[in-house]
């Protein structure tokens, strides 16, 4: 398991530890403090995970070189075997034969290992952009709902301060003797509901 993964594994427990808002099952009371940290934290190890994949990224060069000085070393004993062919006159004909045939192998199989890096390389590096892209998307879907939570919260705790200041302004004009006012009869401006 990556350390991205693991912080957001600490996120999900954490949000789940969380109490649900007094007659709610879906609304949970979130720790501002607590939830910060482990965002703070997801911050700082993403840019480490991205790093590790950057580094596997840039092996795709050093399996391509490392592919090419094999080719040339092939390359170098077939033209070493070629010379030692010639140098005898009486089997000059099979020297060129032969020599022809271990270069055609010789670059056939560089070609086959440089084909095979790039592939290796390219695979890699797809599947690094792959895995990274998924942990952002997840990480996305946990703030998206952690700041959707938050804005369900204040707007019911908006809601429930604007219905108790109704009933004081009630209970007050009561209080005062006056029949008690209808909401567009109070000379007071009504509540602003916050969205």
């Amino acid at each position: 398991m990556s350390k991205i993964e693991q912080v957001i594994s600490e996120i999900e427990e954490y949000i789940d530890s969380c109490k649900f808002v007094k007659l709610s099952q879906t609304k949970i009371i979130v720790n501002k403090d607590e939830i910060d940290e482990l965002l703070r934290e997801l911050r700082l190890k993403t840019p480490d995970e991205i790093k590790k994949y950057q580094k596997i990224i840039a092996n795709k060069e050093a399996i391509l070189n490392d592919a090419k000085d094999r080719a040339d070393s092939m390359i170098s004993e077939a033209t070493a075997h070629i010379t030692e062919l010639v140098s005898e006159h009486e089997i000059m004909q099979q020297a060129y034969k032969e020599a022809n045939q271990v270069i055609e192998q010789a670059q056939l199989q560089a070609q086959q290992i440089l084909d095979s890096a790039t592939t290796d390389a390219n695979n890699l590096r797809n599947g690094a952009m792959q895995y990274t892209d998924s942990i952002l998307a997840n990480v996305q879907d946990v703030l998206t709902n952690g700041m959707d939570n938050f804005q369900n919260i204040q707007s019911n705790m908006m809601t429930a301060l604007n219905s108790s200041l109704e009933v004081v302004v009630a209970n007050r004009k009561e209080l005062s003797g006056a029949p008690e006012p209808m909401m567009e009869d109070l000379d007071e401006e009504p509540p602003i509901m916050l969205d």
